[in-house]
């Protein structure tokens, strides 16, 4: 990417005086947990986090929460996300991926194109999805890649899940590419192995791209070293987007400057403060912005309580 020269030390574009999203294109062979501490050292900064974890193998778009962007971090993967997949027929592994042992073989050779497009439709809209063992997810206060790696498997009850798109890109046997876009909560390893065991011939996935997480696309990411060198000439801002990136789906309100002084206080606004109430519902949100156009706080409506409560208010970096 062409990398616009930093602003001065220490000054901040407007939006980002609390922070924001750095839309990270994550290296393969890195955790999540490596990039946000890699991140950490490059921005100094005090609070930072990932917004969805992606696996070592994978790459692609990993959000990146800095400064009180990681207080919506629950916002970040809000709609769907898609995935570029890459599986092997043949073979099955424990971990559903190439980093696993393999613990079945069967012969692929008669499989065609077509084979695999109409495999697909199997897992074309919702359907149920169990979970693979080398996961994050917990069973009895233990996750579940703990378990996996004694090598002692559970039961995993089926989650729902949603296709709305699956797509065959390309196919040089034994190698597949599919294209999915996704609900929140789908695995892509478990897709590769369940597409494999549909055609009777076992698969295990060998690359994965997150191209697209919600408001985050990768043809907006940026690198951890376009970051490193951002930094040394001013503000790693510069390559950030801003918190509300996020809070799009709530409406979006203007603060007055007492309006403003309350609400920084935690203080509760009147329940006419913006327009006509009887236009809002109770547990409606907004984005409240000062004059400046900083995002200051989300608040909620309460008219049992006769006002608009700041719910998340916004500190500054």
């Amino acid at each position: 990417m062409t990398l616009q020269k930093g602003s001065e030390v220490n000054s901040v574009r407007p939006g980002f005086a609390a922070g924001g999203y750095l839309n990270i294109n994550k290296p393969q062979g890195w955790s999540s947990t490596d990039v946000v501490r890699k991140l950490k050292g490059i921005t100094r900064a005090k609070k930072i986090g990932h917004g969805g974890t992606l696996d070592p193998l994978a790459t692609g778009v990993l959000p990146i929460c800095v400064g009180s962007a990681t207080r919506f971090a629950d916002t970040v993967l809000l709609g769907t996300k898609s995935y570029r997949i890459t599986l092997e027929l043949g073979s099955a592994t424990n971990t559903y991926d190439s980093t696993g042992d393999v613990t079945s073989k069967a012969d692929w050779s008669a499989v065609t194109e077509q084979d695999i497009r109409d495999s697909l439709d199997k897992f074309r809209g919702k359907f149920e999805q169990i979970p693979p063992m080398f996961s994050a997810l917990h069973h009895k206060g233990k996750r579940l890649y703990e378990l996996a790696r004694k090598g002692v498997e559970v039961e995993r009850p089926p989650r729902n899940v949603e296709t709305f798109k699956l797509e065959l890109i390309e196919f040089a046997s034994p190698l597949a590419v599919v294209d999915v876009e996704c609900s929140h909560g789908f695995y892509a390893r478990t897709l590769a192995h369940d597409i494999g065991e549909e055609l009777g011939v076992h698969a295990h996935l060998t690359g994965l791209v997150r191209t697209h997480a919600g408001a985050f696309h990768i043809e907006d990411t940026v690198n951890i070293e376009d970051v490193a060198a951002v930094v040394e000439s001013g503000d790693w801002r510069d390559l950030a987007m801003p918190i509300d990136t996020t809070l799009q789906h709530l409406y979006e309100v203007s603060l007055t400057d007492d309006q403003h002084a309350y609400v920084r206080n935690g203080r509760q606004l009147p329940v006419n403060s913006f327009g006509n109430h009887y236009d809002y519902q109770s547990g409606d949100r907004v984005r409240a912005y000062s004059g400046d156009c900083e995002l200051v706080a989300v608040l909620i409506y309460e008219p049992e309580k006769f006002g608009w409560r700041p719910e998340k208010v916004l500190a500054g970096m």
